[in-house]
């Protein structure tokens, strides 16, 4: 169980990088994780953390 837990974990990856160049950089990256954040709030269960990552995908971030 501890195996699949620590394998689980290691599959969400918070994307890094945009596909579109011109929002490739820091200050894009920077308001767009701020814009996820405020609409995913932190919860106890870490639930937010694959709606955030949902959230960057949508707007272009892999």
């Amino acid at each position: 169980m501890v195996i699949t837990s620590i394998f689980g974990c290691g599959s969400m990856i918070y994307p890094d990088a945009n596909v579109d160049p011109s929002k490739n950089n820091r200050a894009t990256f920077k308001q767009d994780a701020i814009d996820c954040a405020t609409a995913y709030p932190v919860v106890d269960s870490g639930a937010h953390i694959k709606q955030r990552i949902g959230c960057m995908n949508l707007k272009g971030w892999r």
